[in-house]
């Protein structure tokens, strides 16, 4: 790959993490504003639903910080100790965010039962009715922006904490409602919507923000994905068939590996030429692919493998390999191996590491 593809791929990535980065910032803000807002009318109208809401508010503002400190440490360049670079740091902080989130929860169900078990209806209700508004809007604001921003440049963090960010809007309704419901009369509506909206931020961990997080960590990766690499890498002229493809997450970006079939009466130098058109082609046409390592095998003969394929008995790993002939798979164990490559190629996001 040339200087110039590899310079486009490390601006592109360079790009992504500075729009992250500023959604992030400008998000916060906003959070942090709402949540002042709501806390100052808290004070005055003894609130508990708003109390849970204000609390979660400030706690979506908090889980930026984390967010914030991966996007800077993915910056940095590879080195010999982290040879994929730091963009796992970005996963992490996602742990981080869903702990932050089951804190709120915690805090805002012990308030709420406190205020249960200690009835009292809050006080200055018109106005705290209006902090729930403004609790609503700035929750609702924020949430189109990380997740737009999230999905742009392909961060599962920041998009789970946007799908956080839009259920906040739905709780800080609830607390409208609570409050609602004590200014009409029923004082209990107050601390029991609190409870609500608590168990809701259980709810965002189970079924929002934990889930993507947690693939991610888990190196999960969507079908279509591994799908696009077979298809576009067999498209390549010269390639006869493609195997073993395998991709995971590190942040926002994608790292990819795959094995090919070339003839294999074809020179090493035209068997190299051919692996890297298919890097050339993966990096250009798959989105968000950082990173590719292609391993080139000669189609008629497997024979070189035999010699580790007892390493890889029944592990799942290097003695199975699916082979794709056109969208035909056949299990064709013990041909391929990792560790002797007959043709090993590399591209990395940061261009001075060539």
């Amino acid at each position: 790959m040339s200087g110039s593809h590899e310079h486009a791929h490390a601006d592109t990535a360079m790009l992504a993490t500075e729009r992250g980065v500023w959604a992030v910032k400008l998000s916060i803000a906003g959070l942090f504003l709402t949540a002042l807002i709501q806390l100052v009318v808290v004070l005055f109208s003894g609130s508990a639903a708003l109390l849970a809401d204000t609390l979660h508010n400030f706690a979506d503002a908090a889980t930026g910080i984390p967010l914030l400190i991966a996007f800077g440490l993915s910056r940095r360049i590879a080195n010999r100790r982290y040879t994929y670079g730091y963009h796992r740091a970005e996963d992490l902080a996602g742990i981080v965010i869903l702990l932050v989130i089951l804190a709120s929860a915690a805090i805002s169900t012990w308030e709420s039962y406190q205020k249960l078990i200690h009835l009292q209806p809050p006080q200055h209700m018109l106005v705290a009715m209006a902090a729930a508004l403004v609790g609503f809007l700035g929750n609702e604001g924020v949430a189109r922006l990380r997740i737009r921003v999230g999905r742009e440049i392909g961060s599962a963090a920041l998009v789970a904490d946007g799908h956080h960010a839009r259920s906040d809007s739905l709780t800080s309704l609830g607390a409208l409602l609570g409050i609602l419901g004590a200014y009409l009369g029923f004082p209990i509506a107050d601390p029991l919507v609190g409870l609500i909206i608590s168990a809701l931020i259980l709810l965002i961990v189970v079924r929002e923000a934990g889930p993507p997080v947690l693939a991610r960590l888990m190196d999960a990766m969507e079908p279509e994905v591994i799908e696009s690499l077979e298809r576009r890498a067999l498209a390549v002229p010269g390639v006869v068939r493609v195997h073993t493809v395998r991709a995971r997450w590190l942040g926002h970006q994608i790292r990819a590996e795959l094995e090919v079939d070339v003839d294999g009466r074809l020179t090493v130098a035209a068997g190299h030429q051919i692996g890297e058109q298919v890097r050339h082609t993966l990096l250009h046409d798959v989105d968000r692919l950082a990173e590719v390592i292609v391993h080139v095998d000669p189609a008629e003969d497997h024979q070189a493998h035999q010699l580790t394929a007892h390493h890889f008995d029944g592990s799942g790993y290097g003695d199975g390999h699916d082979h794709d002939d056109h969208g035909d798979y056949d299990e064709q164990p013990g041909h391929h191996d990792h560790d002797h490559q007959h043709e090993h190629e590399r591209a990395e996001q940061h261009p001075h590491s060539h």
